[in-house]
């Protein structure tokens, strides 16, 4: 697969809710035989940011991270890196990352799975975009002349 589906697809895995995730799967109903190849395991990873986005980079603090590798009976190899300590979600969107690399699981997943959940995300992006606007306030300063 290319990576920028991949990565699509992984970012799709990451930020869903585990709730919505393993809902999705269970009505899929798949049963793919695979081994752990890496359990499941938290961990930290050192965030780093930018003032303005484009100031120089500073160290922010530490995440939790949890990360799963997984590999098919047929040899695909799944992996997943996820914010916060859900051990089931990161071996399921590893499971996941595997099979969206076969054929077969690869449609299935894509449009049974993956696209509902991005269309679910935009939505709620896209809520919270429109709740921020609302609440905006433009702050500006009046021009009164030279005191004199």
């Amino acid at each position: 697969m290319n990576t920028p589906q991949r990565k699509q697809w992984m970012s799709v895995l990451a930020r869903t809710s585990f709730s919505a995730l393993q809902s999705g799967w269970q009505a899929l109903q798949l049963t793919p035989e695979y081994q752990l190849i890496r359990a499941p395991e938290i961990g930290l990873a050192q965030v780093r940011a930018r003032m303005g986005a484009t100031g120089r980079p500073f160290n922010l603090g530490d995440v939790t991270i949890t990360r799963a590798v997984v590999k098919l009976n047929s040899g695909e190899l799944g992996y997943s890196y996820l914010r916060g300590r859900n051990k089931p979600h990161a071996e399921l969107a590893a499971l996941i990352d595997a099979l969206m690399q076969t054929r077969s699981g690869h449609e299935v997943l894509d449009k049974g799975l993956i696209a509902p959940l991005a269309a679910q995300k935009a939505e709620q992006e896209e809520c919270t975009r429109r709740e921020a606007a609302a609440s905006k306030v433009d702050f500006f300063t009046m021009v009164r002349g030279e005191d004199e």
